[in-house]
């Protein structure tokens, strides 16, 4: 399988160049994959802990927005 490719884009001159990562970018890559992907299960886990706090209570997040202000 081929690298994920990088472009390099020169504005003054208009000239692209398109390449394969190296494997120092490559490694890079890959760790801001999982950073994302953490991440994302953190503001998912925390977005389910809030509907099931909601539920508990009984309310709406609107509900709960008007209490709070």
């Amino acid at each position: 399988m081929t690298n994920p490719m990088i472009r390099i884009h020169n504005t003054e001159t208009d000239e692209v160049i398109d390449r394969e990562m190296d494997a120092d970018e490559l490694a890079q890559h890959n760790k801001d994959l999982l950073d994302w992907a953490h991440a994302k299960d953190l503001v998912d886990q925390a977005a389910a802990d809030k509907q099931i706090l909601l539920d508990k209570l009984g309310i709406s997040a609107r509900e709960a927005v008007l209490l709070l202000s």
